[in-house]
């Protein structure tokens, strides 16, 4: 009897986390105690007690090489004006001076780690990542002054294209879009750390739009819930184009959640709107955070920057910016 209890209690001993066992990596440098992460060598944490989070849809931002594997013209030639768009993106970035930022209808993280290695040098850019889709060419990227940690890629997902019957009667399904769908682990100190989730959900009015990003929405629902039970304090921030209009069955499915801890706030004021560009009458674009990651959210500091004049903002793009802070606790 004594032998089985006793080989019931090593059974469930887990595997050893090796990390332990080094002086150097098991104190300062520790940042994701269960998931075996560190920091690099050498890398010091910005002295400031807030950072701030820019999400952006910046439309169409190619660059001048061919990706042989996507079949798409645009892809590989910039159009006239790719030039200024660049410049522009650049003096936008230096302005905002964002730790984190999120941009959509972006060709790829290597482009954008380009541009920064090469325009934006001293501000402190070092992290870069995306999940690129394998057959087009606009992508939501992410780069940030501080580490990131484990990236969830949700291309391979298949999502319903929820309450909606085609012209036949049958139901469809979708998985060419939720590349566009990733979630990132931000670590801005080593005591603190939020899950970023951007997205840029299907374009597009009608039924079946609607009823393809509820199938997108309902999936990262659920995603959070599995975080949120992994670590109930857990602070989630989902940025992006929702192409979604504000009191939609999609952005409701976020704010009117009555479970407290996966339910969504948005910042912003209802009047404030981010499309088109030069002249916006319409919310397309969110910084959505949840109930945990509210209180660290900086009191009226969600912000929809207009940096130009209106024809220059709609060179940039046709949607506008979107920034808020949070207090690191």
């Amino acid at each position: 009897m004594y032998s089985i209890v006793f080989l019931i209690l090593t059974g469930c001993v887990g595997s050893k986390n090796l990390i332990e066992k080094d002086s150097f990596f098991s104190k300062e440098n520790y940042i994701a105690k269960h998931h075996g992460e560190v920091i690099p060598v050498g890398y010091q944490y910005p002295k400031k007690d807030s950072f701030k989070v820019l999400s952006w849809n910046v439309e169409h931002f190619v660059d001048s090489f061919d990706d042989p594997y996507i079949d798409s013209n645009r892809e590989n030639k910039p159009d006239s004006l790719m030039a200024n768009k660049v410049a522009y993106l650049v003096a936008s970035l230096k302005e905002i001076d964002a730790d984190v930022v999120v941009l959509q209808e972006f060709e790829s993280a290597k482009f954008l780690r380009s541009i920064a290695n090469n325009r934006l040098q001293n501000m402190g850019y070092t992290y870069f990542a995306d999940v690129p889709s394998h057959g087009w060419y606009m992508n939501v990227v992410v780069m940030s002054k501080f580490p990131l940690g484990i990236i969830y890629g949700y291309g391979n997902v298949t999502t319903p294209v929820l309450e909606y019957r085609n012209d036949e009667g049958a139901p469809e399904t979708q998985n060419t879009l939720n590349t566009r769908m990733w979630s990132v682990e931000v670590y801005p100190n080593p005591d603190y750390n939020f899950l970023l989730t951007g997205v840029h959900l299907k374009a597009g009015r009608g039924e079946r739009n609607i009823a393809m990003r509820k199938g997108q929405i309902n999936f990262l629902k659920q995603q959070f819930k599995r975080f949120l039970k992994e670590d109930k304090n857990k602070n989630i921030l989902v940025v992006g184009d929702f192409n979604s209009v504000q009191g939609s069955e999609e952005i409701n499915l976020f704010l009117n959640e009555k479970v407290k801890r996966e339910k969504f706030i948005d910042p912003l004021p209802e009047t404030v709107m981010t499309h088109t560009s030069d002249d916006p009458k319409r919310r397309l674009d969110y910084m959505l955070m949840n109930t945990n990651m509210y209180k660290e959210y900086k009191e009226n500091s969600a912000n929809v920057p207009q940096l130009f004049k209106p024809k220059k903002m709609r060179e940039i793009s046709d949607h506008l910016p979107v920034t808020s802070t949070f207090i690191i606790k």
